[in-house]
């Protein structure tokens, strides 16, 4: 039996939490240190990266779910590390004000928990959205399920940003304590006995992990989509560790501002996935591969305008993040639809070590890209003016955006992805 909607839903729940989790982590923590704390915007690009970096782990995972399924285990089992995790990062914010060493020591070994926990979870999930899922519902639980992760973000961007105001260690502790074990309970609730409802297809022909992983990137569009999911999304993650810091140094945000800005974009997300959820799959309108070129190019003019504002002092950044977080949204949604339905393509009974490559993809362009723009604003600020040089890390990131549009013209087909599903043969 495939999953049915309320399942979908449900699963979605966990996404949401996730994203919850990984927000703080990666928005409000890094704008503390980097201003509250003075230390240089590197610092959380490399621990970022590092949790990102682990998630290089990802096709490992898919490959078990593959091979043994039992993926609920991992799925839960994936959200306490993560939530662990995420307590131990936010308890290193006050350390680093007495030990520097003992607060980088606990923050090391916080987020290498988050990417363990992130990549065990949501792997886990992927592959069994991808494999209970009836193939002409895939692209529509994509959306679902990838909505409610960017709600959960939204949510609790805006949340932590008013309740964070005026900000103290304590109240920092307390507000992530309650996130994580909100997350926790929640994916309990949500996938529990649904792996029991689901019939499973048969098990792929036993193998060792290398061999079962090279046979997946011997597929060409494998191999292609892969490629341009590394670029796409070093695009999309290089203004995360700098946009909260910038708006802090340059537009004066305080830390709570800020923190809600990042769920200003993240609401925007939100609204882009759901135009284009409703567009290409309730109406049919535009293929997804015109999605992604749209979403990429106006990534692209929405980072040329956030940069121009900072140079020229005047306001509007709520507003052109909003705009940068709506063609992000459009983007996202369009490339995991084209996601999903490759994912049931080529080798049958291997769309987790798929789903597993390409997030493996997206997790270390993640990492790359936050820390090339990290690292590129550190670097340029000792040169030229503020402003100017997150100015130019923002027109780099809009630069690789135009790339990548270039790219998916070519690799994504017009025809496949018309209607939101992959063509059947003989259609």
């Amino acid at each position: 039996m495939n999953l049915g909607w309320l399942s979908i839903f449900r699963l979605g729940l966990v996404q949401m939490g996730l994203g919850a989790i990984v927000v703080m982590t990666t928005s409000t923590l890094n704008r503390l240190m980097v201003v509250e704390l003075a230390l240089p915007a590197v610092l959380p690009g490399l621990l970022v990266a590092l949790h990102y970096g682990i998630q290089i782990t990802r096709p490992n995972w898919g490959f078990l779910s593959d091979q043994g399924g039992h993926r609920t285990r991992w799925i839960i089992g994936g959200i306490v590390i993560l939530a662990v995790g995420a307590m131990l990062a936010a308890a290193a914010i006050p350390l680093f004000e007495s030990s520097f060493w003992l607060g980088l020591a606990l923050s090391i070994l916080a987020y290498a928990l988050i990417g363990l926990g992130a990549g065990a979870s949501g792997t886990s999930l992927l592959a069994l959205l991808a494999t209970a899922t009836a193939p002409h519902r895939r692209p529509a639980a994509a959306t679902i399920t990838w909505l409610m992760m960017i709600f959960g973000i939204a949510v609790t961007a805006a949340s932590v940003g008013a309740f964070l105001d005026p900000y103290s260690h304590a109240l920092l502790l307390r507000i992530v304590g309650i996130v994580t074990s909100g997350a926790v309970l929640m994916t309990v609730l949500a996938v529990w006995g649904i792996e029991r409802g689901v019939k499973a297809g048969p098990p792929p022909e036993p193998m060792p992990f290398r061999e079962g992983l090279a046979e997946i990137w011997s597929e060409t569009k494998a191999r292609h989509f892969t490629i341009f999911v590394f670029l796409s999304m070093s695009a999309y993650f290089m203004q995360e560790l700098i946009l909260e810091p910038y708006a802090g140094l340059v537009f004066g945000f305080t830390p709570g501002e800020s923190t809600s800005l990042s769920g200003a974009q993240n609401g925007g997300v939100f609204v882009g996935m759901l135009i284009v959820g409703i567009a290409a799959t309730g109406f049919r309108f535009g293929s997804l591969r015109s999605w992604v070129v749209a979403g990429c190019l106006g990534s692209a003019g929405a980072l040329t305008i956030i940069s121009l504002i900072g140079q020229l002092s005047i306001a509007g950044l709520v507003p052109a993040v909003m705009l940068l977080g709506l063609f992000n949204g459009m983007f996202a949604v369009a490339a995991i639809g084209s996601m999903m339905a490759l994912a049931g393509e080529g080798r049958e009974a291997r769309e987790g070590t798929r789903m597993g490559l390409w997030g493996a993809a997206q997790a270390i362009a993640a990492g790359f890209g936050g820390l090339l723009g990290a690292a590129a604003v550190d670097l340029l600020r000792q040169t030229i003016d503020t402003p100017q040089a997150f100015a130019s890390v923002f027109i780099l990131e809009a630069a690789l955006f135009v790339a990548a549009a270039v790219m998916a013209s070519k690799i994504i087909s017009n025809r496949a992805y018309q209607t939101g599903r992959a063509i059947m043969p003989g259609e």
